[in-house]
């Protein structure tokens, strides 16, 4: 069943006219893909925030920065599986539809964690425990490669017109709901299990937890409706790759380009930043894990808000002050970060950045769907933001890590900018008016 809507009517841009039950229709719709998507990131993040935990049971040396690049190593081969998921779940999403791409990528994701619940360790079988460790986030890769383009795609053609901005904002609340739910859970734990239980056996239980839940998200996405038109879905080019790269290469660089920055800066300042305020700031572990519960939850809240900015002033303008500002303040908020000694500086110090990155963040999904027709759409945003992703976004904890262990922990924060000044120049590209999606629906 498809989605469909009235003619438009009204001034070019303006709110649409909507009846009530279609309102309601479309809103549920946009609930029922986000609890999906807030599972799927719920499973891949718990990794990175229960890493300070079970990487001694996976990688047994004395050196905690040694073993945290262990399993820095193995979070980023997770995003190295991205560009194939995005290719692949973008294939599906434009030929055989969005929901089924959708129900697909759930399910990898409940199967990926559910065996990493279950893993010995290396103690009980040696090099095969890292081995299997890393199989199973290549699956969780795979998977979370194929789900941000497809989510990306349903929720911005669902969005009602007019307001697509604020309602696609909620793709990254849920994905960074999936992030604070996962350090939630570490918090919680934390108050039960002392050190030694969670590093023996406490770490398994977020796993299993996000095994369960990808089942009832896997219930909810069955309820969706079809967003992708029978027509669209026939098109000889449908999904394809010569389709893609014939007719709309500039857009898929393009997009390429601002997603490596914008990837970037959103894992320093929210997974790697957890074992910054560890290793470099010295601040202790539980009070960490409050800090980026707070952050993450705050972060969270402003999505919706720059969301909905960038439906009054344009996601140009959006990702124009997103580029500038990161590329003004990183060097500043990260050194100051490394000085500071009261949490409540560092947790100020964090917003501000998380602010800056909303820019982006709120509008990512939106402002990658405009830019690609119905019949590579999937294909276009899925496959440009997980290259990037694979290469920036995975590639940051251990960057930063790698540097740290070699004495150039600043050149980090260099490397960021330099990011963030491209992200500024390649967003002079987007065009002031929408080619897609403006006018559907």
């Amino acid at each position: 069943m498809s989605v469909t809507a009235p003619p438009v009517s009204g001034a070019l841009g303006a709110p649409r006219a909507y009846t009530a039950e279609e309102k309601r229709h479309r809103i549920f719709a946009i609930m029922a893909a986000s609890s999906g998507n807030l599972v799927e990131w719920f499973d891949f993040y718990v990794y990175a925030f229960s890493a300070l935990y079970f990487a001694p049971a996976f990688f047994p040396k004395s050196d905690p920065t040694a073993q945290l690049l262990n399993t820095a190593g193995v979070f980023a081969a997770g995003f190295l599986m991205r560009p194939i998921g995005g290719w692949l779940f973008g294939r599906i999403a434009d030929r055989m539809g969005r929901k089924t791409s959708l129900l697909i990528s759930v399910a990898m994701m409940c199967g990926g964690s559910l065996v990493i619940a279950c893993l010995p360790t290396y103690a009980q079988i040696g090099a095969w425990a890292p081995f299997l460790l890393l199989v199973c986030r290549l699956f969780q890769g795979l998977s979370v490669g194929g789900e941000y383009g497809t989510t990306a795609t349903y929720m911005s053609e669902v969005a009602l017109r007019g307001q697509r901005g604020f309602f696609s904002s909620f793709q990254y609340v849920t994905l960074i709901g999936g992030q604070l739910l996962a350090v939630l859970v570490i918090v919680v734990m934390e108050q039960f299990l002392s050190e030694a239980e969670l590093k023996a056996w406490g770490w398994r239980i977020p796993f299993a937890i996000g095994a369960v839940a990808a089942v009832v998200a896997l219930l909810l996405r069955r309820t969706l409706h079809e967003t992708q038109t029978a027509e669209a879905r026939a098109n000889k080019e449908a999904g394809s790759m010569a389709g893609l790269f014939r007719h709309h290469k500039a857009a898929f660089f393009t997009v390429l380009g601002y997603t490596a920055g914008g990837s970037l800066i959103f894992y320093t300042f929210t997974t790697y930043m957890q074992k910054y305020l560890v290793n470099t700031v010295h601040l202790p572990i539980k009070t960490t894990s409050y800090i980026m519960t707070a952050a993450l939850f705050v972060y969270m809240c402003m999505q919706p808000v720059f969301g909905a900015l960038s439906d009054r002033i344009g996601r140009r303008n959006n990702m124009l002050l997103f580029g500038a500002l990161g590329a003004l303040a990183t060097v500043p908020i990260l050194t100051g970060l490394q000085h500071v000694t009261n949490p409540v500086v560092a947790f100020l110090l964090i917003i501000l950045a998380l602010a800056i990155v909303s820019f982006y963040t709120s509008i990512s999904g939106i402002v990658k769907a405009e830019m690609f027709p119905p019949e590579v759409r999937a294909l276009g945003v899925g496959l440009a933001y997980a290259v990037a992703n694979a290469i920036f976004g995975g590639s940051a904890e251990y960057v930063a890590l790698g540097l740290k262990s070699l004495g150039h922990e600043s050149a980090f924060y260099w490397y960021v900018t330099v990011m963030m000044v491209i992200a500024f120049a390649v967003s002079w590209r987007l065009p002031r008016q929408a080619s897609y999606l403006h006018h559907d629906h």
